[in-house]
């Protein structure tokens, strides 16, 4: 299959300027474009999966970048004094709507949830400016199948003192993670569905006729 890429003459002023309708339709093509495939994987859960999507690939994009922060930022609750989200995926999603939020004149911390406590040092499971107590964070994730790593996060928080009541995906894989928040009594958000994706996934790269 030929990938297709955005070139910088393309993608950098638009990804900036663009209204929010465009960019995400946008940030969806650069899903389809780089992030998406479709094969045989075994995922982090265990699940056998019959297509993947490495969300690094658009976060740690440039422009991915710039459009996760900005398509991310009016999502979270006016209270919000932080995002936070399980290492590695959250990380460059955090650091994005951390900056872009700072353009916008507003002051949002990023977090940095470890899995394990560090191994020296403060031995922290949270890296990152410590809050005041009940601090309003939102967790955020790339892409979200059973819901397990940011249940984990949101629960390091709350350990930590911090209010954590709503979770927010890049991706949606429908297999079970927003049914446990609804459970748990998290508010979840997720911009697009797997649904989404491999319908317009298969408009970019449709199969070649027989």
């Amino acid at each position: 299959m030929a990938e297709k890429y955005l070139t910088n003459d393309d993608a950098t002023d638009s990804f900036v300027s663009l209204e929010l309708p465009f960019l995400r339709q946008k940030l969806l093509d650069l899903f389809c474009q780089v992030a998406y495939r479709e094969g045989d994987f075994v995922l982090s859960s265990g699940q056998p999966s019959s297509y993947y999507i490495n969300g690094k690939q658009v976060t740690l994009h440039p422009q991915g970048a710039v459009a996760v922060g900005r398509i991310l930022l009016p999502l979270l609750t006016s209270d919000t004094v932080a995002v936070a989200g399980l290492t590695l995926g959250a990380d460059p999603i955090v650091t994005a709507v951390s900056v872009v939020a700072a353009y916008a004149g507003r002051s949002i911390t990023a977090l940095i949830v470890r899995k394990e406590a560090k191994g020296h040092g403060t031995q922290a499971f949270i890296e990152g400016p410590t809050l005041p107590p009940a601090s309003p964070v939102v967790v955020l994730e790339d892409v979200v199948t059973t819901g397990q790593s940011a249940l984990k996060a949101v629960d390091r928080l709350r350990q930590a003192g911090y209010r954590v009541n709503q979770i927010i995906a890049l991706v949606d894989r429908q297999q079970g993670g927003a049914e446990l928040y609804q459970q748990m009594g998290l508010d979840f958000q997720t911009v697009y569905s797997i649904t989404e994706i491999q319908i317009r996934w298969r408009e970019l790269f449709p199969s070649p006729a027989p």
